[in-house]
């Protein structure tokens, strides 16, 4: 998986379009959109959620960051987290 971060803005992207691109080039998806939850049973290369009560540019990069730091490159393949205001959560894919 490739540590090299890029902003995503498609308008009018479908998430099934995205989630393949992601995939096929192995990256870490992070997003704010809780609909990737549902994706959590495929293979993946991680998926990083971030739900803020009142998110703004700050607050969504602290929370990328500390997850990031929380968890090693290989930690991430097949992991769901989901970072708050005060908690995360996180879910592991079973093989």
């Amino acid at each position: 998986m490739s540590w090299i971060f890029a902003a995503l803005m498609i308008g009018g992207i479908s998430d099934d379009v995205l989630w393949e691109k992601v995939q096929s080039e192995k990256r870490l998806l992070i997003t704010t959109d809780k609909g990737f939850a549902n994706y959590r049973r495929e293979r993946h290369s991680g998926i990083l959620i971030v739900r803020l009560h009142q998110p703004n540019e700050r607050k969504i990069h602290e929370r990328v960051m500390r997850a990031t730091q929380q968890f090693a490159e290989d930690d991430w393949n097949g992991l769901l987290v989901v970072m708050r205001d005060v908690v995360q959560s996180s879910w592991r894919r079973s093989e």
